[in-house]
């Protein structure tokens, strides 16, 4: 495959849905995806988590796990539900893409940190196998019989797609893998860390941001004009922002600003917080990355710029989710936007996080088709909501048609 077919066939796919079993409160929990998704709900409700279960399974493709852990500062006992009682997890997305609908499932040993099981399918078609500490190729051939099964004789972390090399795999693997393993979370963005110096990025902001000095610094002249033209237009005083270099190859951020006839210059420890994290999300946005997350968007944003943040991520070549405790994002958001990006998270009795799209609650699209977005979202009270998302769920299940997904 051509590099250039190559980028075209990641860049066509789209994550439509995940499926997580034990991963903290997600337990048998399903979630559906659009280019845009936003993820609303009560504190507590799990949308951190999300964030989180996603950012994982893109790890288990870029393999590493145990640092991915240190760098949350967790042990991996601390993966698993305290509410289920099962061990491994059980992992599942689905993907459209040029080349058809991919699906991916595994599950996850804490202990060895790797999936012991794993499958990909194409339209239906096996691609990929694990088991029993074998791997292989293709669907069965004759019953009772696998085609070239191959035993692991290497130790890896997560999926075994971050160990074998492309050159082995089937062509039609490839944009799957290159897709998740340009997943990046910005969850953990931080003003301290953005303010950073640094060194080298490494092609990352950091799970933090405290790369953000080098990884600029590191940006195409052309990716610097854009980066610089999309801040002015947000700070209009801002003339232009600046990484210069120190000894030892350390990286230091600074901005211009032009007042009257007067030139001030900053450096990163004294630039507002809101500059920095939305100079950190819009550098994103420039980089090849295809899946981005973002946890509480709003976070540090002026609310008059929130209007032009919001139309650069939904406007963005990649696939988006972001979570909010705010409105106003919402009231940025075109109808049919929030019709399908915006999910509702919420707790059942039993602490499982459970998702519903906002809009296909009874209530809600009543309300969307006399009020805004953010306007019925102000005007609906979410402890409220999970009753009536458990009587539209029963009225489903007894039509003749309703045909939930099986894991």
């Amino acid at each position: 495959m051509q590099a250039a077919e190559a980028e075209h066939s990641v860049s066509s796919i789209r994550l439509r849905s995940i499926y997580v079993d034990n991963f903290k409160s997600l337990v048998d929990f399903q979630l559906s995806l659009a280019a845009f998704t936003c993820l609303i709900g009560l504190n507590g409700s799990g949308k951190s988590t999300v964030l989180q279960a996603i950012d994982f399974i893109s790890r288990l493709f870029k393999g590493n796990v145990s640092q991915w852990l240190e760098q949350r500062q967790w042990k991996p006992g601390d993966l698993n539900s305290k509410l289920s009682g099962k061990s491994n997890l059980k992992l599942g997305i689905e993907l459209s893409g040029a080349d058809g609908d991919f699906s991916w499932d595994c599950s996850f040993n804490r202990s060895l940190l790797r999936c012991t099981q794993e499958t990909v399918k194409l339209n239906g078609k096996t691609l990929l196998s694990v088991a029993d500490g074998h791997y292989w190729f293709g669907d069965v051939v004759h019953a009772g019989t696998t085609a070239a099964r191959t035993k692991i004789a290497f130790e890896y972390e997560g999926s075994i797609l971050s160990q074998l090399k492309d050159e082995v795999l089937p062509k039609p693997l490839l944009p799957l893998k290159r897709f998740l393993q340009q997943t990046a979370s910005l969850d953990l963005l931080a003003p301290q860390l953005l303010r950073k110096r640094a060194v080298q990025s490494q092609g990352e902001l950091g799970m933090g941001g405290e790369r953000l000095s080098a990884f600029l610094s590191e940006l195409s002249d052309e990716q610097r004009l854009t980066l610089g033209s999309q801040l002015k237009s947000a700070y209009p005083h801002l003339e232009q922002f600046v990484t210069r270099s120190l000894r030892a190859g350390w990286k230091e951020l600074g901005i211009r600003e032009q007042f009257g006839d007067k030139a001030l210059y900053t450096e990163a420890r004294h630039i507002n917080d809101g500059m920095l994290r939305l100079m950190a999300i819009l550098a994103e946005i420039l980089t090849d990355h295809q899946f981005l997350l973002f946890d509480e968007i709003e976070n540090g944003i002026n609310p008059e710029l929130v209007e032009f943040l919001l139309d650069v991520l939904v406007n963005a070549h990649q696939q988006i989710l972001v979570t909010t405790h705010s409105p106003m994002i919402l009231n940025y958001l075109d109808d049919s936007v929030a019709r399908a990006g915006v999910q509702y998270l919420y707790k059942t009795p039993e602490g499982f996080t459970r998702a519903v799209p906002f809009f296909s609650i009874p209530s809600l699209a009543a309300k969307l088709e006399v009020m805004g977005p953010g306007e019925a979202f102000v005007d609906t009270h979410l402890s409220r909501l999970p009753e009536e998302i458990d009587a539209m769920r029963a009225s489903n299940m007894e039509r003749p048609n309703a045909d939930p997904r099986q894991r």
